[in-house]
């Protein structure tokens, strides 16, 4: 019986280990290859990958003075890597990323590296959830840890080099990542209540506008937050969005997506009746319409 039962638990550690090497490369819909999950330098230079990966990392020359500057503070951070195989920037600024540490020398046992998914089912998320409480809206993203604690973060791509960006991180001088907004944001959901923050609205619209990059920003947070079942917060973040942006017709698409998947098929049409107004020929507005009247029959 006892070795019946040590034979089953090395068998299910077997299938447990052999179906986490197998979904790391999957397929979209159209054939294109993935890896989600954990993975390494080496999955990043076969297949398809090795395509985009080694051509960006043989192209980008590395500025050793700085590198050298960074390359003792560096090795105090442990970092974590979201990525999405299928994504243009990731595919442009993670080569780079591995060339600049490789340079300094950084410990391969501090870097976590995470392919993340497109799907609408798991937008921005990986199937061990690693993304899960860390406002992973945009990839590439770059977190910095420190004894454990997140001391700053690069998103999507640097803001002037990667070793200047770590310089500035690392050596504790004012940095602030792209996509202030989203970030804040983040922070205002975590530290306070929907309704507290209905109350600021008005001053909020306003700070935010100040330094907001576009509609779209605050839009793929508030679809990460949708993705994640954070429904509340994510309807509320899409509200915001058309304040900010009320003549944009494709914030109250947003919206109106949102109101639709939780059923609420009135408000969901009256955004994207909006939308229409705004622009008369949206196909998709036009359709949402259509599909929106038959659920209400």
């Amino acid at each position: 019986m006892k070795r019946t039962v040590i034979l089953s638990i090395l068998f299910l550690n077997l299938f447990f280990s052999f179906s986490q090497t197998a979904n790391k490369l999957t397929t979209d819909k159209n054939g294109n290859e993935l890896l989600l999950g954990e993975i390494s330098k080496s999955d990043l230079t076969k297949n398809t990958f090795n395509t985009w990966f080694s051509k960006n990392y043989d192209d980008y020359l590395v500025n050793k003075g700085v590198v050298k500057q960074i390359k003792d503070s560096l090795n105090a951070y442990e970092i974590k890597a979201f990525l999405g195989t299928w994504c243009g920037d990731s595919k442009f600024e993670v080569p780079r990323f591995y060339k600049v540490l490789e340079a300094a020398k950084f410990p391969e046992k501090q870097l976590q590296v995470i392919g993340v998914d497109r799907t609408k089912e798991a937008y921005k998320q990986s199937p061990n959830g690693e993304e899960k409480g860390l406002n992973i809206h945009r990839v590439p993203t770059f977190i910095f840890y420190k004894n454990g604690k997140e001391i700053n973060r690069i998103v999507e791509h640097p803001k002037e080099t990667f070793e200047r960006d770590m310089l500035a991180i690392v050596t504790k001088n004012k940095y602030t990542s792209n996509y202030v907004a989203a970030n804040y944001m983040h922070h205002l959901l975590n530290s306070k209540t929907l309704d507290s923050l209905k109350l600021e609205e008005p001053v909020l619209v306003s700070r935010l506008a100040e330094f907001v990059k576009g509609s779209r920003e605050l839009n793929t947070f508030g679809y990460a937050l949708l993705r994640s079942n954070q429904t509340e917060k994510a309807l509320y973040v899409f509200d915001l969005n058309t304040k900010i942006f009320p003549y944009k017709h494709n914030v109250y698409a947003s919206l109106g997506e949102a109101y639709f998947e939780t059923k609420n098929y009135t408000e969901a049409l009256k955004n994207y009746y909006k939308v229409l107004s705004l622009k008369p020929n949206e196909e998709n507005a036009r359709e949402m319409v259509e599909k929106i009247k038959i659920e209400m029959e």
